[in-house]
């Protein structure tokens, strides 16, 4: 006889298959199971289309009666796109729900849990719950906050430069990690750089995966000066959305206009303001952000705390320079003891080189 944590597993991995398809709903993955038998089993595959427990009642048919429903988030209780989850388990005779963690939305958590118990069901939860907080980091902050998961991504030599002080920086890290990174910005809904990225090394900023997702080009401009020849501005392999300040180039902003380029003014005066960017980017629906900017960009971003996750790809190089830049620049911190540490800190193996992951605490 299984038990419930093998099942939610179950669950877990079929949620984890639709990475970077979901957004901005949550990936969630549901397992039915009827006399220690298998008998349905679903993931939500995109906004719009059933969620995971439809498809797990809708393979199990007849056989969902007087069973057991494991899933990795709450059942929803309202009417959206799609009808309410808990009352179609409620429907299809399940006995006993299982799930991995609530809602996180305040304004509906606890809800689908209270028409299935109204209903007689046995509801147990909390089964894998880390595990499934850690899946859907992004949508558990965005629905709350209504602004993007941030992550801040850098590939560095051994005593950190991010290039040579001549510039160079082709190839830091191994054809393996670098087939990572492209995996990650498909999974992720928009991907930034600053203006002195595209203008230095005119980057498609695309996936490179195949079948994958190229996310939507965010450039932090502040008065418009990337090249209108730029791959980013001309190539249309993903739209391109520039964010500037008050002292933009009015000209310059209608000829990239009338090239499809999509320009948001922000509240800065003569430099973005990255939290207004924020704000602008969650009311678009993004709902994940990867940063791939230079150190100025990444040192700006943190000391604002607008960084929720850091992904550094370390590889065993030693370049040196004074002048070489780093993936932090800026001013930095007075003392040491005011650092930004780092938690819940992995480190994996990724080729020749060491890809760490962790949460800055702020």
């Amino acid at each position: 006889m299984m038990n419930d944590e093998f099942y939610m597993q179950l669950a877990l991995k079929n949620a984890q298959a639709m990475k970077g398809q979901t957004d901005p709903n949550p990936m969630v993955g549901a397992v039915i199971v009827n006399d220690n038998r298998i008998v349905g089993v679903g993931a939500h595959m995109k906004a719009g289309e059933p969620h995971a427990e439809i498809h797990a009642l809708r393979m199990a048919g007849d056989h969902a009666k007087d069973g057991t429903i494991y899933v990795t988030l709450e059942p929803c209780s309202h009417h959206g796109r799609t009808g309410p989850c808990a009352v179609a388990i409620v429907e299809a005779g399940i006995k006993k729900v299982v799930i991995a963690t609530l809602d996180p939305n305040p304004v509906v958590s606890g809800n689908g849990v209270k028409i299935l118990e109204d209903a007689g069901i046995e509801v147990v939860t909390g089964v894998c719950e880390t595990e499934s907080r850690q899946m859907n980091e992004v949508f558990n902050k965005f629905i709350v906050a209504k602004k993007p998961f941030v992550t801040l991504k850098a590939a560095t030599t051994l005593d950190g430069k991010i290039a040579t002080h001549t510039a160079s920086s082709k190839w830091i890290t191994s054809v393996d990690a670098r087939q990572d990174v492209h995996q990650l910005r498909s999974e992720h809904l928009a991907i930034l750089v600053g203006v002195n990225t595209v203008i230095h090394d005119d980057p498609e900023l695309t996936s490179r995966i195949p079948g994958g997702r190229n996310p939507i080009r965010v450039i932090m401009d502040s008065s418009l000066r990337i090249p209108l020849d730029a791959k980013v501005v001309t190539d249309k392999k993903a739209e391109t959305w520039i964010f500037t300040s008050e002292a933009y180039d009015k000209d310059k902003r209608a000829q990239l206009e009338e090239k499809g380029v999509s320009v948001f003014v922000t509240s800065g005066a003569r430099s973005v303001d990255a939290a207004d960017m924020m704000t602008i980017l969650g009311e678009k629906l993004v709902s994940s952000l990867f940063i791939e900017g230079g150190g100025t960009i990444n040192a700006a971003l943190l000391e604002q705390k607008l960084i929720d996750k850091v992904v550094l790809y370390i590889a065993p190089k030693l370049v040196g320079g004074q002048n070489a830049p780093t993936f932090l620049e800026g001013t930095g911190i007075e003392q040491m003891s005011d650092a930004i540490e780092l938690a819940n800190m992995t480190v994996t193996p990724i080729g020749k080189d060491f890809k760490f992951t962790g949460y800055p605490i702020y």
